[in-house]
């Protein structure tokens, strides 16, 4: 098939190029002149892995294109992926949904025929309902549109895989609709190794992401409150964790006690999703979604006070390594990171901060300019009087505690994401710290 993906962030990029991959014939658009000089010289403008090689091989074949104009995009194709972004609006928690509509806005008055705009993005409930309203408006005579919902379940640092072998594919259409027969044609190969296709009406649709990550944000906060439960009775969260995940309708995944959560979707989607519910009057049916945001937040200041107690009450002037910057590991997102909240807040605290992060280090800069970046891991570790292992890279997990007690000034370390041997570090002469622990 021939498409287009409008919008070439993280998503969209990703899309295209794997788009390609399988066989289609793909346009990228975007308004960025920048982005797209770089993904036409087959450079990706964010690290992802595997994408590179991706990107590459289908603009060499010919398969994958790119452009900054909506007339290209009109004329390449009929069936168009909406991917841009919908950030949080500034002193409120809805979802921005300028770039969305702007999209339909700029595109819909160029197309002729008919044609098929499938959403990615994430977005408030009611949102394509509109925006069907709002092509209908601006569509020319003769020429007809119909939006669907294709969520994205994209997992940074497994893109790649999330894209071309999903785990379901979602499409959400109105009555009488083409959409789900070309979103068949569009995934033909997964669906041909059996991955679930799921038709739905528009709303849930939109519904479904969101409500998985906060599901997800749940299940983080819930271990992150037991984990505080633990440290005030000397329980060990880690070995909670084990024992309840045995059983089968709870699992172990998502019950690792730690930071908490970051990044570019979780924090931002509960939060459009607790402002939307009290747009159509069901505030109360989403108010707990505060108390998991409350949560995942006094993790990162329980790092802080914690970092305190350990140096004597006073960060005044002490030396403190936090190992990573990125929200999670294989990726260079720095969006709402854990990490890098805890690095900015030890540095207002009064401790002289040197970060390392295998991949995000010029994203952090850019957020936190005035904090110390290392050049690798041993350069951070250098004379450091406490370690804070704020993102789970294997890097870090993989580190000689032998070796590394030989670099710092004191074998002090913070387990932030509980993912060391501990027995192994404190073999090594290590004061280990974790959240959630009495070690």
């Amino acid at each position: 098939m021939r498409m287009t993906v409008i919008g070439t962030g993280y998503l969209g990029a990703t899309h295209a190029a794997c788009m390609a991959e399988l066989g289609h014939e793909v346009l990228g658009v975007d308004v960025d002149e920048a982005k797209i000089a770089s993904l036409k010289d087959g450079k990706v403008p964010f690290f992802e892995p595997g994408l590179p090689e991706v990107l590459e091989r289908n603009i060499a074949n010919g398969r994958l294109g790119f452009s900054t104009e909506y007339a290209d995009a009109a004329s390449f194709a009929q069936v168009h992926f909406l991917g841009v972004g919908t950030p949080q609006q500034k002193g409120s928690f809805a979802a921005d949904l300028t770039y969305v509509r702007q999209v339909i806005e700029n595109l819909v008055p160029l197309l002729e025929g008919q044609h098929i705009i499938f959403g990615k993005s994430t977005v408030p409930v009611g949102t394509a309902a509109q925006l069907q309203e709002l092509a209908d408006s601006l569509a020319k005579p003769g020429t007809e549109v119909e939006i669907a919902w294709n969520p994205e379940f994209l997992r940074e640092g497994y893109a790649v895989k999330d894209t071309i072998t999903p785990d379901r594919i979602v499409v959400g259409v109105r009555a009488s609709s083409e959409a789900a027969e070309v979103a068949r044609e569009v995934y033909a190969t997964a669906i041909a190794a059996e991955t679930p296709f799921l038709v739905t009406d528009l709303a849930t649709a939109e519904l479904v992401k969101v409500s998985a990550n906060a599901f997800l944000a749940t299940k983080i906060s819930f271990i992150n409150a037991v984990a505080e439960i633990c440290e005030q009775t000397g329980a060990d969260v880690v070995s909670l964790a084990d024992a309840i995940g045995y059983d089968d309708r709870i699992g172990r995944k998502f019950l690792g006690a730690g930071l908490g959560f970051g990044g570019g979707c979780l924090p931002k989607d509960i939060r459009a999703f607790m402002a939307r519910a009290g747009e159509l009057g069901a505030d109360q049916a989403l108010t707990f979604l505060r108390e998991v945001d409350s949560i995942n937040m006094r993790r990162r200041d329980r790092v802080v006070q914690l970092s305190k107690e350990i140096c004597g009450g006073s960060l005044l002037g002490k030396r403190v390594t936090v190992l990573g910057a990125a929200f999670k590991p294989n990726s260079d997102d720095v969006r709402d990171s854990p990490a890098l909240s805890v690095a900015g807040s030890l540095s207002l605290q009064g401790a002289a901060v040197s970060v390392y992060d295998p991949q995000a280090m010029d994203n952090a800069r850019r957020v936190f300019p005035t904090l110390g970046y290392a050049a690798n891991t041993q350069e951070a570790l250098a004379d450091a009087h406490l370690v804070v292992l704020a993102t789970e890279w294997q890097e870090f997990r993989d580190l000689d505690p032998v070796a590394a007690a030989g670099i710092v000034d004191k074998p002090v370390i913070i387990d932030g994401r509980n993912v060391l041997d501990v027995d192994k570090w404190q073999g090594a002469g290590w004061e280990v710290h974790a959240l959630g622990r009495n070690l």
